[in-house]
Formats: C-alpha cells, structure tokens, sequence
C-alpha cells in the first residue's frame, strides 16, 4: 500500500510512546481518513482512552517502515539484504576506485560489495557486525586486508580511506548515522558512495533535512534507483545513492 506523502509528512511529526502513537494537533476530517487509514494498514487502532492509535508493538518500530518505504512494509524488510549486482556496479562506477586505494566497506555483510572492490585492486578493510558473516569473509577466499567483526559505530574513526563504499541498515534512519560515521574515515580528497533508504529524500525530521544540507553543502548529490532495485534480495524497500566528496 502506497501513502501519500502529506500522510508522510504528518506521521514524520507523530511522536510515540511504546505502542501508542499520538498525532501531531488537530487535523481536518479528510487528513484524519487518510492517516488513520495508514495507520490501521500498518497494525495501528484508535483507542478513544488512551487518544492514540495503539499498535501491537512498539508504535516507533511500525512507522519507520512507512517513513523508510513510502509504503506498507514488513518488520522483515528492514533487515540484512545484500547488494544486487547491479546496485554494486552503480556503486563503482559512482567510487572510482583504482588499484591500490584503500576502501572501507563498513557493513560488509557477504561481501557483495567487498569482494568486488578486492577485484579491482583496492585494499580493502571491512566491518561486520554479525559473527557468521565475518566468519564467512574470514574463511571465503576474500582478498581484502582487514575483516573486524564489530558495532561499526563503535569504530573509532581513522581519516585513512581513499573511498567508503557502504550498504548500511535502515531502520530508524540508522543509514544516516552509518553515513555520517563513515564521513570521519575519509582523507582529504577522498568520497564515500552509499546506498541509502528513500526515505532520506523526503522525511522532513531535523536528521533528515541536516543530512540532505550536509550532502548539499560538500558538492555531493543523491539519486534514486529504480523501483524494485533490491526485489531480487527479499526486499520491496525502494533506495537511493548518495555520493559524498571530502572536502
């Protein structure tokens, strides 16, 4: 299910309190029908008592799918999903990276990425937070130098990377923390390319709209894929790219 962005933009505005979520002021009937609709779709009933819509899990959970989708998504889709081929290729192409540069890849998952960017030439450092994945870069025959398996922002910063090319988590706008985590790994000169939740484009939060200045203001740019670009890993979320120069 599809939903409108006006709908968007109010429920940006919501604020919530475990299951309950509570709308921002007095809307118009018409509005009211179109958010309450959402919401019912995404699991969330008004309760006249408690003058919220009172999901069957934390409420915060629910509508971050909606703010990173546009749409009705499962909890499921907010998950690990690997890179499709041509995303990476995208992502390449967008990096530049040459033989002997040293790239950071810092939610490497399998290695959708990594392995690639090994191929190329580069010297390539990763992190995982998830033991079999690491374990699995470890033992798979992986080129790169270094493979931590660790809470990448955790990782204390080192401005030593030539590029950092990343498939951050989504959920509750945790691609933008990775993003601007991964900005403080970059030398002058460097630039990071990233895959990035829709959502980034068009949520109105402080987060979001800071991000959108930062990118703005270092001469970077974010472009959408098309539509149904991660279909071939499990996932209807839709996504976009964005390329963010040192300075």
């Amino acid at each position: 299910m599809k939903v409108p962005t006006d709908v968007l933009a109010i429920l940006d505005e919501a604020t919530t309190d475990g299951p309950n979520l509570y709308l921002p002021g007095q809307l118009d009937r018409p509005t009211y029908v179109k958010v309450d609709k959402a919401l019912k779709a995404a699991g969330g009933k008004w309760n006249r008592s408690a003058k919220a819509h009172v999901f069957d899990r934390d409420a915060a959970d629910a509508i971050d799918s909606l703010m990173l989708t546009g749409e009705i998504a499962t909890a499921q889709e907010l998950g690990y999903f690997p890179t499709p081929s041509a995303v990476v290729d995208q992502l390449l192409e967008l990096a530049e990276v040459r033989p002997g540069m040293r790239v950071l890849e810092p939610s490497a998952g399998r290695g959708a990425i990594a392995r690639p960017l090994a191929e190329l030439g580069a010297e390539v450092d990763c992190v995982e937070i998830d033991r079999d994945r690491a374990d699995l870069l470890i033992t798979g025959g992986f080129l790169g130098r270094v493979v931590r398996c660790q809470d990448f922002l955790t990782l204390a910063p080192e401005p030593v990377y030539d590029r950092v090319v990343m498939n951050p988590p989504f959920a509750r706008q945790q691609d933008i923390d990775h993003v601007l985590h991964a900005l403080k790994f970059l030398r002058p000169g460097g630039r990071l390319v990233s895959v990035m939740a829709l959502g980034v484009l068009f949520r109105q939060n402080r987060k979001a709209e800071d991000f959108r200045k930062l990118v703005a203001d270092r001469g970077g740019d974010i472009e959408e894929l098309p539509a149904g670009s991660f279909k071939v890993s499990g996932t209807g979320i839709n996504t976009v790219v964005a390329f963010i120069p040192e300075v």
